[in-house]
């Protein structure tokens, strides 16, 4: 009997998921310095920070930090294969913010978010996608174009919107490094917060198509 009370003491020790019978979801954000955490430490990167938080609520997730500094939507599309290794569940695709900041033109940026998530979801990978805003030095007409891109594709793919990845950090001077672009560990605390109903939701819906 005493036996049988240590073991079950001992499994349910290793993680709340394994208890539950649940392995964790294999999860990778996709995306650029944004979510890489440049000019950060490593654990106070967005998807460091995220796993963190989810498994504060009990929700265990395979981090995998796919940000690359500098990537456009392009070049997040050009190394979507090995940056997405075979057994992922979920993406979060953060990318645009560099299209953005040099006025790519946006039906590039809409092709490639375009075939990022339609590549995705004909793998069986779940997608979330980031919206990003463009700064208003290209113009009014620029920035309607590229700020409609990200909710016209997740209505067309039917993928869930987190609608604007920098939303309350953004141009808050306490909140982001000396470049007035890339968060503090502060403004990082800030994304995960106001995301994470988004992401629990997002989650929640891969765990329940697991049963």
């Amino acid at each position: 009997m005493h036996i049988a009370v240590l073991m079950f003491a001992l499994m349910t020790a290793i993680t709340p998921a394994s208890a539950q019978g649940q392995k964790p979801i294999k999860l990778v954000v996709l995306g650029d310095s944004l979510s890489a955490g440049l000019g950060l430490p490593a654990q106070e990167a967005f998807p460091q920070k995220l796993q963190k938080a989810l498994q504060a609520k009990g929700i265990a997730v395979d981090m995998v930090n796919a940000g690359v500094s500098g990537d456009t939507s392009s070049g997040g599309r050009d190394r979507l294969d090995w940056s997405v290794p075979e057994g992922t569940e979920a993406v979060i695709v953060e990318l645009g913010a560099n299209d953005a900041l040099r006025g790519i033109d946006p039906d590039l940026t809409r092709a490639a978010l375009s075939d990022i998530i339609q590549r995705l979801k004909a793998r069986k990978i779940a997608v979330l996608l980031c919206g990003m805003l463009a700064p208003p030095n290209y113009g009014a007409d620029y920035a309607a174009r590229f700020n409609s891109i990200y909710p016209e594709l997740a209505k067309k793919f039917d993928v869930p919107l987190y609608p604007f990845f920098l939303d309350a950090v953004a141009a808050d001077a306490k909140l982001n490094q000396a470049d007035g672009i890339h968060p503090t560990a502060a403004g990082v605390d800030i994304i995960v917060e106001r995301m994470m109903p988004t992401v629990e939701a997002f989650l929640g819906t891969i765990a329940e198509q697991r049963r």
